[in-house]
């Protein structure tokens, strides 16, 4: 394999670190730029550049002349960061790879599995419409002007410090007190969910691929458990054998909480089954090697080890109790 030089925009997130570790692992040589203001340090064996991705003075001063194979940008959610970082590098990269959203196909979906031909409109999460917007600015530029675009829509990508669920680590400590859990819709649904080493794999594979300019995939894994399945593999993981779960309905949640609104309304409430034979036409060797049952253990893991990171959501834990207290109330299943 020929070593690129690549440009992480990012590089300390869930989905980024991973790619780049992967990217390294590769033998491309990869540098990332940040504010160095993560609490996440960047992969080892990696040139770091000092840089305000936002300020394109301070982007361009950190950027300088350098060229570079592929630049990888995980932090544009409107199209204004997209003009920004082109306003840099356009002309100087070989391959500019955009991390969109696969929350930005139709929702609700009509057709399973989705691909990438789904139309792409969501309108009940605005993060979901600026990646559409951002990404219709980039097909533009590639039409009009040759920018070498590849669009990637991850959907729900998780590391062993990332807890998928509405209340994160407070749904796991309200397992180990015996206190019920409150999962949206009645637990059925499917839901496609990747560890981010399963995605770095296909992400890295199409780097420097001249197939890959001018198109978009889906990254996702092949593994969509139930909701009831996800919290199910949590409990066992935390040690609770007989966990209780409260099944109510995303909107009565949303109307709780709206801050949970748009990611559930707008995502999470559907089942999401994705086609990725697009990616896996490129990417040969890409396929899902960690299962939820697995990524369960990984973070209970990675929490039992670090306590520092148990935080407890007292207005989300007082605002479940409220939920499931009404829903008993009302007579709805529990």
């Amino acid at each position: 394999m020929t070593s690129l030089r690549l440009l992480f925009l990012g590089g300390t997130g869930t989905i980024s670190a991973a790619c780049a570790r992967a990217a390294v692992a590769a033998g491309h040589d990869v540098t990332v730029l940040n504010r160095g203001r993560s609490g996440t340090a960047a992969p080892d064996d990696v040139r770091v550049l000092r840089g305000d991705v936002r300020d394109p003075a301070s982007l361009r001063g950190a950027v300088g002349a350098e060229r570079f194979d592929a630049v990888l940008d995980f932090l544009s959610f409107v199209p204004a960061h997209v003009e920004t970082v082109l306003s840099a590098v356009e002309g100087r990269v070989g391959q500019y790879v955009f991390i969109s959203s696969a929350s930005a196909y139709d929702k609700p979906p009509r057709y399973l599995p989705v691909t990438e031909s789904t139309p792409l409109r969501n309108p009940f999460w605005q993060y979901s419409r600026d990646k559409i917007a951002c990404e219709d600015l980039l097909v533009a530029a590639y039409g009009e002007r040759h920018v070498p675009v590849t669009i990637v829509r991850p959907s729900h990508t998780y590391d062993d410090g990332r807890i998928p669920t509405m209340g994160k680590w407070t749904d796991i400590a309200r397992m180990r007190a015996g206190r019920p859990v409150v999962i949206h819709g009645d637990g059925t649904s499917l839901w496609t969910i990747t560890h981010a080493d399963d995605f770095a794999v296909a992400f890295t594979g199409l780097l420097g691929d001249p197939a890959a300019v001018g198109e978009a995939f889906t990254i996702t894994g092949t593994h969509a458990p139930t909701w009831d399945q996800i919290y199910g593999w949590l409990a066992a993981a935390a040690g609770v054998d007989d966990p209780q779960f409260v099944h109510i309905a995303s909107e009565t949640i949303a109307a709780w909480r709206p801050d949970l609104g748009p990611t559930l309304l707008g995502d999470k409430a559907h089942s999401m089954v994705f086609d990725v034979s697009k990616v896996t036409r490129l990417v040969p060797g890409f396929r899902t090697t960690i299962t939820f049952d697995e990524g369960a253990r990984r973070i209970l893991s990675f929490y039992d080890a670090n306590p520092e990171h148990q935080a407890v959501d007292a207005e989300l834990d007082a605002a479940f109790d409220a939920m499931i207290a009404h829903a008993r109330t009302a007579g709805g299943p529990v």
